[in-house]
């Protein structure tokens, strides 16, 4: 043989490596690898897309050598592997740390600064990383087309994801609903569940937490129970919460569950009160030693504090029963208050057998009060502050974390309002608590659980569908996919695609203002066509899409229009009979984009239609477990509820580098 192997004197691996790099640099031997094998058998892989404001990690390295590992295999034995590299440029990650480096909040978008402005801000940062992950992509040797890389702003993916939505819409699988949904005061914009259940979102924290006294009304329904004591009646309900209590609209019992009535002495105030609390929990709050003891031989501040039994019934037997407002700040408009229902979600696992309910901060007291045709009080606004009619504490944060001029270890507003009910004995117990709360994902403050007009994508009319293909996906390791995916699919709930924020895919729906009449429009051939029947309407002096040619798919063209806030919200289209309708103002969740990236890198259906049958679905995908309810969800979601199909066949999930 004329060819020699190159011979080394020293070890010298990160000489080596370079020597290697500008090899394959100078002789193209990536480009070649896919050059000369044109027309041979394909090997499908997606890359998923990073957000390029952020810099790269070593898990990144990580997840990109596994990647590497089984594409340059896969192209050593012949195939053809394309590899197209992309960016993740919409949503929180870029939003927050725009309004980091100009020293705005969302609440300053369109005071202090417009939102053009913003969204041009946001565009421009989305992409200053680029150049370090090009060159770590380039010096660790993963093989990727940087050059031509899927931007996830781009006029051409953002079309593709309104025909995905069209798409959806069509087969009834959007709605809009009034709901309760997770809520981040700190990013200003609700959240899906799966991004919930993203690695680190819940955090133990220690809360001070309170068991009230609901003090209930005598009157012909609830008489019997005076009858058996000469004390005030209350009823007790234990809460993690203590800011909810303004809220509260209902009390919950289990209808099965035994309940005691049971003679003692407030704690706190040491006056005598007969308090209703679950039998099997009641232990907790009367210890047996103090059975025996005399109710005359009590003094107030005395330690040990006795107590009498003096009945014992069903929850259903006080189902009905008023009980006067814990804190009468205001009154709901919207139903009915302030009595005790029943609940198939109430335990006795903890607390007192008795749900505080405030319909507007959890999601199992909106429904049964809504069930019971309770009212709703919602005393805090959308950043996390009791709102003004909330009396001594309007205007406080319900989280320290939200509002940052509170000192760190200052008592929180929780402790406040415990404070109060003590002195108007309204509260029996109080301590401190640790569990889990859970937290933004990006802002790594709690969220809230608030009422919010949202469209949902109905996820659960194919979560058997979901479980039955993902049975069929190669997953390493497989306890992945049988268990923390497979668990995920077992609990669906809907997704929530609603966001209200500023940069990002707009949702692509127009409604007249009584909701009655709406239209979802799928591609921008489409949208300039409703455009031109509002301005012949009168409704819009010009056609925002004049200059955009249908059929035309060069780059130049796709320029000719922004479907940006706050360009799109300029638009107003007619509806069948004549009204003017306005687009719904949210966004997209950003995990669509990524979800939809087998689909929106190619422009399909508008390009590339041929090609995509064999680019779909994919061969092989790998990230870390991260992604296990956020990308690799919304992948599995997305081709299940379009194309009844895997969006994946083989899998690498690895773990995480901290």
């Amino acid at each position: 043989m004329s060819a020699k192997f190159p011979e080394y004197k020293n070890l010298d691996l990160s000489g080596v490596n370079k020597e290697i790099l500008d090899t394959w640099k100078e002789e193209k031997t990536f480009e070649k690898s896919l050059e000369t094998r044109e027309g041979k058998e394909t090997f499908v892989f997606y890359e998923g897309p990073p957000s390029a404001n952020g810099m790269p990690g070593i898990h990144h390295v990580m997840a990109r050598s596994i990647k590497d590992i089984f594409c340059r295999y896969k192209t050593q034995k012949g195939y053809l592997v394309h590899r197209k590299a992309g960016w993740d440029t919409h949503g929180l990650p870029v939003e927050l740390g725009v309004e980091k480096s100009m020293g705005i909040t969302k609440e300053d978008i369109g005071s202090k600064i417009t939102v053009e402005e913003y969204n041009n801000a946001c565009r421009k940062d989305v992409m200053k990383y680029t150049d370090v992950w090009e060159d770590l992509t380039d010096k660790m040797g993963f093989w990727l087309d940087m050059d031509h890389p899927y931007i996830t702003y781009e006029g051409k993916y953002i079309e593709t994801l309104w025909s995905l939505l069209r798409k959806l819409y069509d087969k009834g699988l959007i709605y809009k609903g009034y709901t309760i949904q997770p809520y981040s005061p700190a990013a200003g914009t609700g959240l899906s569940s799966h991004e919930l259940n993203l690695p680190g979102c819940y955090k133990d924290v220690k809360d001070t937490t309170g068991i009230a006294q609901f003090k209930a009304v005598r009157n012909e329904s609830s008489q019997w129970l005076f009858d058996k004591t000469t004390n005030d009646v209350f009823f007790l309900a234990w809460t993690t919460t203590p800011w909810t209590l303004l809220s509260n609209t209902a009390l919950a019992v289990g209808k099965n569950i035994d309940y005691l009535l049971v003679e003692t002495f407030n704690p706190y105030t040491g006056e005598p009160v007969s308090v209703v609390v679950a039998k099997q929990l009641s232990g907790g709050f009367f210890s047996d030693k103090n059975a025996d003891m005399a109710m005359e031989d009590y003094n107030p501040g005395d330690k040990n504090i006795p107590f009498k039994i003096v009945a014992e019934f069903k929850g259903s037997e006080i189902d009905g029963i008023r009980y006067e407002q814990l804190l009468p700040y205001m009154q709901p408009e919207n139903g009915d208050a302030f009595r005790v229902i029943t609940g198939d979600f109430v335990s006795t696992e903890d607390g007192t057998g008795i749900v505080h309910i405030a319909p507007s901060f959890g999601a199992d007291d909106f429904k049964v009060a809504r069930e019971n045709g309770i009212g709703s009080l919602t005393m805090v606004d959308k950043r996390g502050y009791f709102i003004d009619e909330a009396g001594e504490f309007a205007g406080r944060a319900v989280k320290n974390s939200f509002d940052s001029s509170i000192p760190e270890g200052k008592d929180s507003v929780d402790v406040d309002i415990i404070v109060k009910l003590k002195k108007e004995n309204k509260l029996f117990k109080t301590e401190k608590y640790e569990h889990s709360y859970p937290h933004c994902w990006r802002t790594d403050k709690p969220i809230l659980y608030y009422p919010l007009d949202s469209w949902f994508i109905k996820t659960t009319a194919l979560k058997e569908r979901m479980i039955e293909l993902n049975k069929t996906i190669n997953w390493q390791p497989p306890a992945t996919g049988t268990g923390r995916f497979g668990q995920w699919l077992e609990n669906l709930v809907d997704w929530n695609l609603s966001r209200s924020r500023y940069w990002g895919t707009p949702l692509p729906l127009w409604r007249t203002e009584d909701g009655e009449e709406e239209i979802c429009i799928g591609s921008f051939e489409e949208l300039k066509a409703e455009c031109q029947k509002s301005v012949e309407k009168g409704f819009m002096e010009e056609n925002p899409l004049s200059n955009f040619e249908a059929g035309n798919m060069s780059e130049e063209n796709y320029t000719r229009f922004d479907p940006h806030k706050p360009y799109v919200d300029r638009i107003v289209l007619v509806s069948p009979s004549g009204k003017k309708m306005y687009r719904e103002p949210d966004l997209i969740d950003v995990w669509f984009d990524s979800g939809a990236m087998p689909y929106a890198q190619l422009h399909y259906p508008f390009a590339n239609q041929d090609f995509f049958k064999s680019f779909f679905p994919a061969d092989f995908i790998a990230e870390g477990v991260d992604q296990t309810r956020g990308w690799f969800f919304t992948l599995h979601a997305l081709a299940v509820m379009l194309f009844d199909s895997v969006a994946f066949k083989n899998i690498v999930s690895n773990g995480l580098v901290l």
